[in-house]
């Protein structure tokens, strides 16, 4: 890979908008904190348990830019998922979308609990 990198002048991304988190330092930013806080799971899995305070906007919705577009892109957005999956997908769309921080739930909520 290093030498493909190399061969064609790619160099990789460092993108200091998105920060990945362990649950406990997401936890000590959330909780008790007026924050745009984001659960990007299903309805479903949302109704099944979910951060106190969180939006559900569902990853898979035809609706995800619109509901993040009426976000403050200038205020912090913590975003998690079930595994880590979908927020880290998340996470770059919204830097695509212009947000300036982006914290991400490492493991998903998961491991929050």
């Amino acid at each position: 890979m290093s030498f493909l990198l190399a061969l064609f002048g790619i160099k990789p991304v460092k993108n200091d908008s998105i920060t990945v988190l362990t649950p406990v330092e997401f936890k000590l930013k959330v909780v008790h904190n007026n924050v745009q806080l984001v659960d990007v799971r299903t309805l479903k899995e949302y109704k099944s348990g979910h951060i106190k305070g969180s939006k559900n906007i569902d990853f898979f919705s035809s609706k995800f830019n619109i509901e993040f577009d009426k976000m403050n892109k200038q205020k912090p957005v913590y975003v998690y998922c079930r595994s880590g999956s979908r927020s880290r997908q998340t996470s770059k769309k919204l830097y695509a979308l212009g947000f300036a921080q982006i914290y991400d739930l490492k493991g998903g909520i998961i491991n929050y609990n």
